[in-house]
């Protein structure tokens, strides 16, 4: 985490030092005495966000109390391999809900008849999914 917050702060003067050299060549470009507003507040805003992200980063950095295995030299690859979680690899809900949501976005794009089918299909896939553990033979 380090390595990126050094790469944000590098970002975040790239940045500022960009949008104070474009405000200038555009203001002595266009010949009206100002700068274009938009690109030189969109580059600014760019270097702000990017320092916000070096901070937020070097602040969970420190407390962390610790070095993540991707900072340390000597680290293996599997020791930054995290428990990623319980999946089902049976389960045909994932692909309702995913059908479900398509039609849905379809009926937004073409015509809103076709999002009053996906939704509901959307609630039973959800709710199917979530509780696929209670019933039948995977029951608890």
């Amino acid at each position: 985490m380090r390595t990126n917050a050094i790469l944000f702060w590098v970002l975040a003067v790239f940045m500022g030092l960009m949008a104070v050299i474009y405000g200038f060549w555009t203001a002595a470009d266009s010949g009206l005495g100002h700068p274009e507003w938009a690109g030189t507040i969109a580059v600014a805003l760019a270097a702000v966000l990017s320092a916000f992200i070096a901070f937020y980063v070097g602040r969970v950095r420190a407390s962390q109390g610790g070095e993540l295995p991707e900072d340390r030299l000597d680290a293996n690859i599997d020791d930054g391999d995290p428990e990623l979680g319980f999946f089902s690899p049976w389960s045909w809900w994932p692909i309702v809900l995913a059908a479900a949501a398509a039609l849905t976005f379809l009926g937004l794009a073409v015509g809103t008849w076709i999002s009053f089918i996906g939704v509901p299909i959307g609630i039973i896939a959800l709710v199917g999914w979530v509780y696929e553990y209670y019933r039948g033979n995977f029951a608890r």
